[in-house]
């Protein structure tokens, strides 16, 4: 069968969904089935040369995927901007995806929040089934990101629209089991919701011993302090901000070091408090390709993961398998009553404080650095939990099935 795939990111942009999505993808091709993507040219990430040469690649097929490109504007920082070009793009895609006379399913993941909307028209236009990918709830994260209040027009009226995209929906794949429960509170058919964890390709991220981990020497990290790492993005609603306010209260303990790997709309603006709070302990440098995660995890003594507090109490951010996997223990200052915080509890990985309390924060640090229990111990307790719950063999599987039986 032929799955159209409304995206909007393709490669060569990156979002946190797309190795996921890639999986995804390699998993169908290899059961036998046609995969189409339908997403606009490229900009997010991308140096001007390469968006200029992506603006004449309109058509082309990439390791077995056919690519469909439209022109559309270019993404800048701006929410309002922003929010003017998803609509440029959602109007454009359904333009092209309706005539799309060769689906047999069609396929779109949560980001924009639109996407869901304007695909689930598309398939009710072609008359097959849509198959959406919830990565965070909307418009939830409205809310946890400050952009709007429950009492808005905004947030009801993203709320209608959400009701009507469950509606238009074959099924509904979703993170975990709070995030099912809200939807079916919310009027999605208990039948059409599903649960998959997002994943970790366990054989390609493994742990890295210190010895031989080539990032102490590119960026003149000391193998002989506590290095507390940071990877990802700085912005509404992952609250990253906090770990400088923690490591300003932990800037006299010479034996900590932070390292953050960091991107995002917030994080020059992150650079210059680490500048101007005058931080020596903490070293911030860019994101490094996804290849190159297990070193950078591998890195830290123990590895963070934060978030605004609401914004955790469904989702499960795919960093923490990538974390595990690495044996690596976590300090999170994340909701307490999360999934993410359930996991960290039964897995023993390490310690979850309440978000936006830098002073706990830096209280769970300075007690990692000192007891042993949450140094690595090499045992691979951690790891070995990430291989149970979230193998890429087996999530890819179950996606996919979602995909066949939708169709079926």
């Amino acid at each position: 069968m032929k799955i159209v795939i409304l995206d909007a990111y393709y490669y060569p942009e990156n979002i946190a969904f797309s190795h996921l999505e890639k999986d995804i993808i390699e998993g169908l091709i290899a059961r036998g089935h046609a995969v189409s993507v339908v997403c606009p040219t490229p900009s997010r990430g991308l140096s001007d040369e390469e968006i200029t040469r992506y603006k004449t690649i309109k058509q082309e097929t990439r390791d077995g995927v056919e690519i469909q490109r439209f022109t559309a504007p270019r993404e800048g920082k701006n929410p309002l901007m922003r929010a003017v070009r998803y609509y440029w793009c959602n109007c454009r895609q359904y333009s092209i995806a309706k005539r799309r006379r060769d689906a047999d399913v069609i396929f779109a993941v949560s980001t924009p929040p639109t996407q869901g909307r304007m695909a689930g028209k598309a398939a009710k236009k072609l008359g097959v089934p849509f198959v959406y990918s919830i990565q965070d709830l909307f418009p939830d994260s409205l809310v946890t990101s400050g952009l709007g209040r429950e009492d808005s027009f905004l947030f009801r009226f993203g709320m209608m629209m959400e009701k009507k995209t469950y509606r238009l929906a074959s099924k509904l794949i979703v993170l975990s089991e709070p995030m099912r429960e809200t939807l079916l509170k919310r009027g999605a058919a208990a039948d059409k919701v599903a649960v998959v964890s997002n994943w970790i390709d366990t054989d390609a991220v493994s742990p890295v011993k210190k010895d031989d981990n080539p990032l102490f020497e590119e960026y003149d990290i000391s193998r002989d302090t506590f290095n507390v790492v940071y990877a990802g993005n700085f912005g509404a609603s992952q609250g990253a901000d906090i770990i400088l306010r923690a490591a300003q209260l932990l800037r006299d303990n010479r034996n900590i070091s932070f390292v953050i790997f960091g991107g995002g709309t917030e994080y020059e603006s992150a650079k210059a408090l680490a500048k101007e709070l005058r931080l020596d302990n903490v070293k911030m440098l860019d994101l490094l390709p996804a290849e190159r995660i297990a070193q950078v995890y591998s890195l830290g003594d123990i590895a963070l993961i934060t978030c605004k507090k609401g914004v955790g109490k469904s989702a499960v951010p795919s960093k923490l398998w990538s974390i595990m996997a690495c044996d690596t223990p976590i300090v999170a200052s994340f909701d307490t009553d999360s999934e993410l915080s359930r996991i960290i509890e039964e897995s023993g990985a390490g310690v979850c404080v309440e978000p936006e309390r830098p002073e706990m924060l830096a209280r769970a640090i300075e007690n990692a650095a000192s007891k042993i229990v949450l140094k690595r111990s090499g045992n691979g307790s951690i790891r070995n939990y990430a291989v149970e719950h979230a193998s890429k063999e087996n999530s890819v599987k179950r996606y996919v099935e979602c995909i066949e039986n939708a169709v079926k």
